[in-house]
């Protein structure tokens, strides 16, 4: 193994090649460029890689790893010259400016094979636009209803199956004295995973998506049933007051001291629970329920991708590793807790015996069949998502206000998307 140390644009970069002996199979440079910079990450796609490499000794490999936030700067350019066979991104809208550029390779034809339509199909809809796929997922997280179980038997409460069951356990929450959630709006996009529940429940994954791409009116009556949908919430007395004074790290505290009985959250609120004291017993997790029985439940599931870059000089190579890098064994691998901590997105894949991370998985493998969006903040352009988040916030305090909210979000929306 030979090390070379590159500067890349204004970042460090440091390159690996890999480099074995002349065989039949695969043969050439294949360069892989990633964004996974902090040490864990890192350590976890170098020995993946390694792993790939021992399989096709004739390749001669050469990782290049950029500073996460470098890399979004440099996407464009390295796309375009110097372009490597194989590059990280994100998936859905993140990856859209790309895709309509001409810079992504369609790689519909492995969603094609046996393998990866099947196990990989909860993942699909995030990795298609224009009906082709552009990438594959390497791996996800789980968003959900994060609550005091202990809270919920004092009271005799059940984990919701729909939205009545869902608001009345809120009303008999509010009842007890404490707040049914949690929440910091400080930073906005904690308010976004609320709007991505509500309206992927009210209206679907596709209406959800349509909004996001500027497709749908803000002031359109189903985005209003959703707000509606918020406001029952709101009105009860839901949340916690002064929730846009707080991150979401210094809303915690609501839950860990029993003020509050749950959190809408991504998974990486377990760990500070757990530090904070709360133990599983108490901590448990269920699905954000139905709204709206005529539409599949989609959730949130943040996801990290591979691609292919159009100008890629090893494209047969680059499909293989694509291949490697979804496989059940490796995704089962690189998620585990020692190296991301993530979930595989791979549905024949085994996860860490962790009680959340198994939740998380049955859902998104075989519990979420309207598809997997990507927060927010990832499937509306930067633009529009802060617009639209600052409104979810102002709606949030100030309820009675939503026709002047949505009607600024609207004409935000017509200066945008032009």
């Amino acid at each position: 193994m030979r090390s070379m140390i590159k500067c890349a644009v204004a970042a460090l970069v440091t390159s690996t090649a890999l480099a074995g002996p002349v065989s039949a199979e695969l043969n050439g440079d294949l360069k892989i460029f990633l964004d996974t910079s902090n040490p864990a990450p890192r350590a976890t796609m170098e020995a993946m890689i390694s792993r790939f490499q021992e399989q096709h000794p004739d390749l001669n490999i050469e990782t290049t790893v950029i500073d996460r936030e470098a890399y979004k700067t440099q996407i464009r350019n390295f796309l375009t010259a110097d372009t490597p066979d194989v590059a990280t991104w994100y998936a859905a809208n993140r990856m859209r400016p790309y895709v309509e550029a001409g810079l992504f390779e369609d790689v519909s034809d492995l969603w094609a094979e046996p393998e990866i339509a099947e196990n990989l199909a909860s993942t699909k809809g995030a990795m298609t636009i224009d009906g082709k796929q552009w990438g594959v997922p390497y791996t996800y997280y789980q968003w959900g209803v994060y609550y005091r179980k202990d809270i919920y038997e004092e009271l005799g409460l059940s984990e919701p199956s729909n939205w009545e069951e869902f608001k009345a356990n809120c009303q008999a929450i509010v009842d007890s004295g404490r707040a049914c959630f949690t929440i910091g709006t400080k930073f906005l996009w904690t308010a976004g995973g609320w709007f991505d529940y509500l309206n992927m429940r009210t209206n679907g994954f596709d209406f959800h998506m349509d909004l996001a791409a500027g497709k749908v009116s803000w002031e359109d009556e189903r985005v209003k049933q959703t707000f509606m949908n918020w406001k029952e919430l709101i009105d009860m007395g839901a949340f916690v007051e002064n929730h846009q004074t707080y991150s979401w790290q210094e809303a915690l505290p609501f839950m860990v001291n029993g003020e509050a009985a749950g959190y809408l959250m991504g998974n990486f609120a377990v760990a500070p629970l757990r530090e904070a004291g709360l133990t599983d017993d108490q901590l448990d997790f269920y699905q954000f329920p139905a709204i709206n029985a005529d539409v599949e439940l989609a959730e949130d599931a943040p996801t990290d991708t591979f691609h292919i870059p159009a100008n890629a000089s090893n494209k047969e190579a680059a499909r293989e590793f694509l291949r490697f890098v979804v496989s059940a064994d490796e995704q089962t691998e690189i998620n585990n807790g020692a190296n991301l901590g993530q979930l595989p997105v791979n549905a024949k894949s085994s996860v860490d015996d962790d009680k959340f991370l198994n939740q998380g998985f049955e859902m998104l493998s075989s519990n979420s069949p309207g598809g997997v969006a990507q927060f927010w903040d990832r499937d509306a352009p930067a633009e529009m998502a802060k617009v639209s988040m600052e409104g979810f916030q102002e709606f949030m305090v100030k309820p009675d206000e939503l026709d002047k909210i949505l009607a600024k979000l609207e004409r935000a929306r017509g200066r945008i998307y032009k």
